[in-house]
């Protein structure tokens, strides 16, 4: 059984919401996700040691390692071409006040509603552009992945820190 995306996104949003009593209906909404699909993920995260037996609590450390080591291989992100949408990696909070780059360099994901132009980034998942709407905390930790994903090495060791910082907290 291997680990998907969509993976990554549920167990990031639940650590990002700190310990506050969830449901999967909640997740698959606030995600726009199936109920079957965080279902089947948090399954898939039991099979692999992300998450402990309950399928409630991520293994923080197991995910980090992950994150840092694999997901880059995994799922591999490319850019593309100048596109209107949501800032991400170095160019998105936190990373965007740290690291000075050129607007020509920002990375964004797709989203007709978005007020950045940058090359065009794959989220994670496709409905990451939905899902950060009113969950700031969970947006920086998705552009820190996309940092980790897409960064040169001084980037990436920045956004490590940084995701470390934020998943560790709660």
């Amino acid at each position: 059984m291997g680990i998907k995306p969509q993976d990554i996104l549920i167990l990031l949003k639940i650590i990002a919401m700190r310990q506050r009593p969830w449901r999967q209906v909640e997740i698959a909404d606030e995600l726009a996700i199936s109920r079957a699909e965080v279902s089947n993920s948090l399954e898939r995260c039991l099979q692999v040691g992300l998450i402990d037996e309950d399928k409630r609590t991520p293994h923080k450390a197991a995910l980090l390692e992950f994150i840092q080591y694999g997901l880059k291989y995994v799922f591999a992100a490319k850019p593309g071409p100048m596109v209107r949408g949501i800032l991400t990696a170095h160019a998105a909070p936190p990373l965007s006040s740290q690291i000075v780059s050129d607007q020509t360099e920002a990375y964004v994901w797709p989203w007709p509603e978005g007020e950045a132009r940058g090359q065009e980034v794959e989220p994670l998942y496709p409905t990451v552009p939905r899902a950060i709407k009113g969950a700031p905390e969970l947006y920086e930790m998705l552009a820190l992945v996309d940092a980790l994903r897409l960064g040169r090495v001084r980037e990436q060791k920045i956004a490590l820190e940084e995701l470390k910082i934020r998943m560790m907290r709660s």
